[in-house]
């Protein structure tokens, strides 16, 4: 057989890995939802449009990697975006053969929509928690979400519908591990 027996064994009768991914595919799917909705754009668009705000100017080629795309699938996702009047085309910034992207007016508000409604969807999960609890809960999400973070490039993609500066930028667990394993101090 190609596959490995392994998945065979029996199970562990832990609840906490499977209520934990209940929870993130819960999360995922409301927060897809709520971008779709706030924006009738695909989720993959809504991703386009909020890493394009935080990394103006990025190419092509790299909006493409943190999104996990094809190049060319990317290239016809920002082909609509730029259509629909939300992201321009420029000549790259190091080399004039790649194309920068940048958002319109139109894009900056709609990514805004999407942090916001992205937001709402996660908080309105939240409120069966008391201060205390989200104390906690805070703690425990930055500990895992280190420990998930093993490079730069799936830190970007992980982070690929983020508010940056909801994060604190060096005070973001992913950020700072995708910066110490870069600089040899995450093992």
């Amino acid at each position: 057989y190609a596959f490995s027996l392994n998945i065979f064994k029996p199970m562990t009768h832990d609840p906490l890995p499977n209520r934990l991914a209940a929870l993130s595919l819960a999360l995922a799917d409301a927060q897809i939802a709520a971008a779709r909705d706030a924006t009738g754009l695909s989720a993959s668009a809504c991703a386009a449009l909020t890493t394009i705000a935080q990394y103006p100017g990025d190419s092509i080629g790299a909006l493409a990697r943190v999104l996990d795309l094809t190049h060319s699938v990317t290239v016809r996702l920002v082909d609509q975006l730029a259509a629909d009047g939300l992201v321009t085309k420029g000549p790259g910034r190091e080399d004039r053969r790649a194309v920068s992207l940048t958002l319109t007016q139109a894009g900056r508000t709609m990514a805004d929509g999407i942090r916001r409604a992205r937001a709402e969807a996660v908080t309105r999960a939240l409120t069966g928690l008391d201060p205390a609890g989200r104390g906690h809960l805070a703690q425990a999400v930055d500990r895992v979400l280190a420990a998930v973070t093993t490079g730069r490039q799936q830190a970007d993609h992980l982070c690929r519908l983020c508010d940056e500066q909801a994060c604190g930028g060096d005070a973001c667990p992913v950020e700072c591990r995708a910066v110490a394993l870069e600089t040899g101090g995450g093992s």
